[in-house]
């Protein structure tokens, strides 16, 4: 078994030889990368340009590798069933895939991800008719994914799972509202070392959610180790009359998280 001081040495060392690779990499390079991906996770479907109607909002040069907000818009009158977000130079690339249900209002969709180096973040949008348009946005950060967590688990793992709700919009029935969800849970990707021990903390993260209103899907969410902690997404849906928003989150440990908002709020958002 490598003791802690190699791997905190490995560890620098992967860092260090990740920025200079990304310094060092062209653009036929990432284009590559990107063409791999692809044909990973959408096999022989063609993905077609959507720079029109598709866009991504996110910093050219994120302060905090590990909390990078990414907003990913979508125009025009294609309807849209399903969103995938990828980090191209992650260990673990695709960030989010969102399935909308018939309460989803899909035009907007925020998220907080982190990044291990400079790298493009792709949206990928699937049109109701199974065809997919892709954009991208290159961002410069690095260390997300490794850098040492900043509490211990007691700390970070008090409240798991504990939800709130912002409505960032006035409640109209039969308008789309926009809402944002915070998840408290450390989203430990199994990369960051334990600032007491000096061991990698076990991977821990949400890897699932389900949220309805009255009874209609909003969306599926499948996440993974690129998310950041204490999960934030922001999005829209279409409350046609007074009702109730659930959520039914599940981490990779099989441990369910639920919570029932009400809409319009009438008492404070979250637990």
């Amino acid at each position: 078994m490598r003791s802690p001081f190699i791997k905190i040495v490995l560890a620098a060392a992967l860092l260090a030889s990740g920025a200079a690779r990304a310094e060092e990499e062209t653009d036929a390079d990432r284009a590559k990368r990107w063409k791999d991906l692809e044909t990973a996770m959408f096999a022989d479907r063609k993905v077609a340009d959507g720079g029109k109607f598709i866009s991504i909002e996110a910093p050219d040069r994120a302060m905090d590798a590990a909390l990078v907000p990414v907003a990913v818009k979508i125009g025009g009158k294609v309807p849209v069933k399903g969103l995938y977000v990828v980090v191209d130079d992650n260990p673990s690339p695709l960030a989010a895939h969102f399935t909308f249900g018939p309460a989803a209002d899909p035009r907007e969709v925020k998220i907080r991800v982190r990044l291990e180096q400079y790298t493009f973040i792709h949206a990928v949008a699937e049109g109701a008719d199974g065809k997919l348009y892709q954009t991208a946005k290159f961002v410069k950060a690095a260390g997300g994914c490794s850098a040492p967590a900043t509490m211990n688990d007691q700390e970070a793992l008090k409240d798991l799972g504990a939800m709130k709700l912002q409505t960032l919009a006035t409640f109209v029935p039969g308008k789309s509202m926009e809402v944002q969800l915070h998840i408290k849970h450390p989203n430990f990707n199994g990369m960051q070392m334990d600032p007491v021990n000096r061991w990698y903390k076990p991977a821990r993260f949400i890897n699932e959610a389900e949220v309805s209103y009255a009874g209609q899907q909003v969306f599926h969410f499948e996440g993974g180790i690129s998310m950041s902690s204490d999960p934030a997404i922001t999005f829209g849906f279409k409350p046609k009359d007074r009702g109730e928003l659930t959520v039914v989150a599940q981490d990779n440990k099989e441990t369910v998280f639920e919570h029932v908002f009400p809409i319009p709020l009438t008492e404070p958002a979250g637990e």
